[in-house]
């Protein structure tokens, strides 16, 4: 059987191994299981939420309401925009996925940063579009600046905080690097971890409505999976100029969103000191990698997520270190698939970190 072409050049992407598997593979029981390796909210969510989804399961014979007002109406609010601005998808991987349709084809190009989020260039070999990318592991606006001069891509792609490394870019070093991009280019800042980055550092905090005031061919990401622990109800957004939004409209199919995952959306914004304290542990426990990375001789990248990325020594194997934590029930991300001899570990809660540092201190 023939199937598209475009097909045969792409990687099928890994996700974080579910607890659900190591139990069947390795027999160990879930409750002893620590899974350190999707970015979660080790909190879970809000119990606002989970009462509020709760009240509402007797509704799921019925579509969900696909103006999705309510949430777009509380996401206006929160971020000072109208309707127009406001796009939801099914995680912000869909909204990716949309604007990857809408603008890139086989003659268009890609420029993305060497190590970031691995669906940027999935997405843009679905339409067989050429990937672009920078030298610098973390992002240096300097060569994106001068491979965007030389290459002329259709669409660069931004992601800051960065996945998988945790470097966040400065804003007004990106104001300025937009500045120097033509209307035509379409630049997409990904926001996922915006929440911690904004509370970590001022100078890193993007204001999405300031942001397509000044730029009409921007287009900002957010989304609900992280700080407000809603990985499993896939709620994202896009927010940009009316024009944007209108042509990515298109292409997105009826009730993408479903009627648990929007009311959890809604209630999730409404209860911002469970986030905040979500954040403000994260950061607390994140001392605790940073002291540990120096005892054991380990770079840390300086983290604005709620993960570290812990880069192993040349006599040190992520992979084997990946899989070794595994057989012991703590699930962890082997970023050798990016080129890295490294480990990502999202910040859980101080039990789970101390048992990890339990772990691969025998291990080491």
């Amino acid at each position: 059987m023939q199937f598209n072409k475009k097909l045969k050049d792409i990687k099928t992407y890994e996700a974080g191994k579910p607890i659900e598997l190591v139990v069947r593979e390795f027999g160990i029981e879930a409750k002893d299981i620590v899974k350190l390796a999707s970015n979660e909210n080790p909190y879970g969510c809000s119990l606002k939420v989970q009462k509020a989804v709760t009240d509402i399961v007797a509704n799921m014979a019925l579509y969900p309401d696909d103006s999705m007002m309510k949430l777009k109406l509380a996401l206006q609010k929160r971020f000072d925009i109208a309707e127009e601005n406001l796009i939801i998808g099914n995680g912000s991987d869909q909204v990716i996925e949309f604007i990857m349709h809408a603008k890139a084809e086989s003659n268009t190009k890609i420029l993305i940063n060497s190590v970031t989020f691995a669906m940027y260039e999935i997405y843009a070999k679905h339409v067989g579009a050429e990937v672009i990318r920078t030298v610098s592991q973390e992002h240096n606006l300097e060569e994106f600046y001068d491979l965007y001069k030389s290459e002329k891509p259709d669409i660069i792609f931004l992601c800051t905080p960065n996945n998988p490394t945790g470097d966040a870019i400065d804003v007004n070093n990106m104001m300025t690097f937009l500045e120097k991009v033509d209307n035509n280019t379409l630049v997409v800042v990904d926001g996922a971890y915006m929440e911690y980055a904004a509370f970590k550092d001022e100078s890193k905090k993007i204001d999405p409505k300031e942001l397509i005031k000044k730029f009409s061919n921007v287009i900002y990401l957010g989304t609900f999976s992280k700080a407000y622990g809603l990985g499993g109800m896939r709620v994202g957004y896009g927010i940009s100029s009316a024009l944007i939004i209108q042509e990515l409209y298109k292409l997105r199919p009826p009730f993408n969103i479903t009627t648990l995952s929007l009311e959890a959306a809604c209630v999730a914004l409404e209860d911002e000191i469970f986030v905040q304290k979500s954040i403000i542990s994260c950061f607390s426990e994140m001392k605790r990698y940073e002291v540990f990375a120096t005892k054991q001789k380990i770079d840390i990248i300086d983290s604005y997520t709620n993960f570290v990325t812990l880069c192993l020594q040349e006599h040190q194997n992520s992979t084997e270190l990946a899989n070794a934590l595994l057989r012991k029930g703590m699930i962890v991300r082997d970023l050798s698939g990016y080129g890295m001899n490294a480990l990502r570990v999202t910040v859980g809660t101080p039990e789970q970190n101390s048992r990890f540092f339990t772990l691969i201190e025998q291990l080491l």
